[in-house]
């Protein structure tokens, strides 16, 4: 195998892994900041206002994340910086 099938099947593999866990991780915050808003909810209604605008603010925050890391993947899968080092050290030879 050449560098670039191996930079392509890394950059793959990675995007992959790099998206599994980015959208793991979210969903099981978003989850529990869910849970614990309803809880919170149940407990105090006349808070209501109060504890979903922070929610909301929270959820967005943590949404942020996964969204960061669909940007790394699709870094990796069609603008690799790697790319240019291997293209131009070929053209060298």
């Amino acid at each position: 195998m050449d560098s670039t099938t191996l930079i392509a099947i890394f950059s793959i593999i990675t995007a992959g892994v790099t998206m599994a866990l980015g959208g793991i991780g979210p969903a099981l915050g978003e989850g529990r900041a869910v849970s614990t808003a309803l809880t919170s909810l149940a407990q105090q209604p006349d808070a209501a206002t109060t504890i979903t605008r922070t929610l909301f603010v929270g959820l967005a925050m943590i949404e942020s994340i996964a969204i960061y890391c669909f940007v790394v993947s699709m870094i990796l899968v069609f603008a690799n910086p790697f790319w240019n080092h291997v293209i131009a050290q070929a053209a060298n030879k």
